[in-house]
């Protein structure tokens, strides 16, 4: 029954956890999450240096909490891992730094975990995960991609955005409509009470060189736009913001682009079962919208639990326990740095003896 701590803190979550992997399958035995939303709303939006700071601060009392939860000595685990690519490069550090050093103090294998690769593996965290291969619709602050899951922890990327992933756009037209940060949050509490027909907002496509679209990219540069102008003219007319209204037709048209790419990609990869992690993953337009869709092309849908949907530590334990049970002598060097940005289909090089950076 192996047994990992992970550290998370790619951004503005610090997170540890200690997950276990058993006959019943993955299982958080304790979980502690120290949000930075709070102080970096005034901004709206992340800063870097406040973000690391904080790290700094929060993960001595959440390792002492969450080892006081598990009940038993660090010299136990089989492993120790943290995130190390791609993220903040200053907030990478401080997880990255604190996972080594207890690996090297408490002589224990330490495994460098991708932060993709750690959402992609939130799904492993619910009671009955689907089984490889399927597709995966990873949708957060940061990231908008279609990825291709196979066994032995493959992975192939088959749509991303070309620019803003859609947790970006939330914020941005969340900060558009006086709402707080993060803005997908505040944008789907609003939009409850609003008509998602309201306007008429465009789906971006992405142009290839030759001609035609990429049939599974997306772009939200264009809706923003569009949003902005929709905006500019009624205040221009002296009336006041149907925020409610533009809420909803903004959330309802990014739902639909991610629905309609998705549907599109599963089909044609012949899959059977479609996958929801990332931050965004938690909007219940975005699946009750995608599970309708689903039902008509007999597509099974799951979606990761919604206290892992964001970023935290159970997803990177549940990623570590992953690889040590497909090669139980995986680990990473205790010289691997970190990397801002990396590649999921270079995850591998993480656990080279020669580390890539």
């Amino acid at each position: 029954m192996p047994t990992v701590l992970s550290l998370e803190t790619s951004c503005d979550e610090t997170a540890v956890a200690v997950v276990t992997l058993n006959a019943s399958g993955f299982e958080v035995i304790a979980s502690r999450i120290a949000s930075q939303v709070a102080e970096h709303s005034k901004w709206g939006g992340v800063v870097p240096e406040i973000a690391s700071r904080r790290h700094v601060e929060a993960i001595p009392h959440l390792l002492s909490e969450v080892l006081e939860d598990f009940g038993q000595p660090v010299g136990v685990l089989d492993a120790i891992a943290a995130t190390v690519a791609p993220g903040l490069a200053g907030a990478l550090m401080v997880g990255s730094i604190t996972g080594r050093t207890l690996a090297a103090l408490h002589s224990l294998p330490f495994l460098g975990i991708h932060h993709l690769e750690g959402h992609l593996a939130s799904i492993l965290l619910t009671k009955n995960p689907p089984k490889p291969p399927y597709l995966v619709l990873l949708v957060s602050g940061g990231h908008t991609e279609l990825i291709r899951v196979e066994e032995n922890c493959f992975f192939k990327r088959l749509g991303r955005s070309h620019d803003d992933a859609a947790g970006e756009a939330f914020d941005k037209i969340a900060r558009l409509l006086g709402l707080p940060y993060p803005g997908g949050p505040s944008i789907e509490r609003v939009a409850q009470n609003g008509n998602c027909h309201a306007f008429s907002l465009p789906k971006g496509r992405v142009s290839r060189p030759e001609g035609g679209f990429y049939p599974y990219d997306f772009s939200f540069s264009g809706l923003k736009t569009a949003m902005l102008r929709q905006v500019q003219s009624i205040k221009t007319g002296g009336a006041s913001l149907p925020i409610e209204d533009l809420a909803a037709s903004f959330e309802q048209v990014v739902a639909e682009v991610l629905v309609e790419r998705s549907m599109k990609c599963v089909q044609d990869q012949n899959l059977k079962s479609l996958v929801l992690v990332g931050g965004v993953a938690a909007n219940q337009r975005l699946r009750k919208l995608m599970k309708k869709r689903a039902e008509s092309y007999s597509i099974e849908v799951y979606c990761s639990p919604k206290e892992f949907c964001t970023d935290n530590a159970a997803m990177v334990g549940a990623a570590a326990l992953k690889r040590l049970e497909l090669k139980k002598d995986t680990f990473s060097s205790l010289e691997l740095g970190v990397c801002p940005r990396l590649p999921l289909d270079q995850s591998e090089f993480l656990y080279d003896q020669e580390p890539p950076f």
